[in-house]
């Protein structure tokens, strides 16, 4: 093959750009994900690994044996559907709490001075220098019957007995909200920050009131995101499992546990597998809907 040929087959600098985090995502996470939905297909059995194959090969047939029962149990079963609706539930209101709070938090930081707004912004993002996993073992202490919050309201004489917030859906919530908040807060920030200030003085000149120049002007030019914030804490928090596991009682109903027991404690992969896509297909909706209001928002714009 010639030098200009040659040339002609390698992947132009465009092409690398591009093609390298494309490969990057089929390799870490289309692979695996379709592995998951073979192993959904499959049968549990004792022995390594503990599915069986979905092909064999017998006097030169290959024969495909996909087994179903597994969606059919699940989509007959009411406790894998009430675990659903329940994550769902739990996600949605973490979200809309994450976003009444961080919605005041983000447009105060955006309208703060230089200095002060990066200092802000670097305190929203202070809880990521330390682990996750620490930052929820430290709410046990604070929730806890115990604790330091009960100890600190009792002392204030606010409450005579102690709130039994621990191993309970009010703990679950709070572990979100404080966990997911700056996923909420940064979107929103870079769209208020970016907001032509100009137009508010425009509705001030015109006899609005701030808070119907807010509803008007402020409120529509972040719903976009207000939509990324959303769905970067509720696609996250549907799947949640160590916050509902730490934090939440034994009735808490989340799929991030379920499927921790079917894989590891009933060693029923099939099943865990068959929870996990269903669980990819839900969040798929929401990332689908918004993708759509996107291109409807640009083609509107252009």
């Amino acid at each position: 093959m010639k030098l200009p040929d040659l040339k002609r087959c390698l992947p132009t600098g465009r092409g690398a750009v591009i093609g390298v985090p494309f490969l990057f995502l089929f390799v870490f996470f289309l692979l695996p994900f379709l592995l998951v939905v073979g192993i959904s297909f499959s049968q549990q059995q004792l022995g390594i690994p503990p599915y069986t194959p979905l092909t064999k090969f017998e006097n030169d047939v290959i024969g495909i044996a996909l087994n179903i029962g597994h969606y059919k149990f699940m989509l007959s079963d009411d406790l894998y559907f009430a675990t659903y609706i329940s994550s769902v539930k739990m996600a949605f209101v973490s979200t809309v709490l994450c976003l009444l709070i961080g919605y005041p938090m983000a447009y105060y930081i955006a309208r703060a001075e230089g200095a002060a707004r990066n200092t802000l912004m670097m305190m929203v993002m202070l809880p990521f220098w330390t682990s996750y996993l620490i930052r929820v073992y430290a709410w046990i202490g604070i929730l806890k019957n115990d604790g330091f919050l009960n100890q600190f309201l009792l002392w204030l004489g606010v409450i005579d007995s102690p709130l039994h917030l621990y191993h309970t859906n009010w703990g679950v919530y709070i572990g979100m909200v404080f966990s997911y908040l700056p996923f909420m807060i940064m979107p929103l920030y870079a769209h208020l920050v970016k907001m032509d200030l100009t137009l508010l003085e425009a509705a001030y000149d015109l006899g609005a009131k701030p808070w119907r120049a807010f509803w008007q002007v402020t409120l529509p030019l972040s719903k976009n995101g207000i939509i990324a914030g959303s769905l970067l804490v509720f696609i996250p928090a549907v799947g949640e499992y160590v916050i509902p596991e730490l934090l939440g009682g034994s009735d808490t109903l989340m799929i991030g546990r379920v499927m921790w027991e079917e894989f590891f404690n009933n060693m029923d992969w099939p099943m865990a597998a068959t929870v996990t896509c269903c669980m990819v297909l839900l969040l798929l909706v929401p990332m689908a809907l918004f993708q759509h209001y996107q291109v409807k928002s640009m083609e509107e714009a252009q």
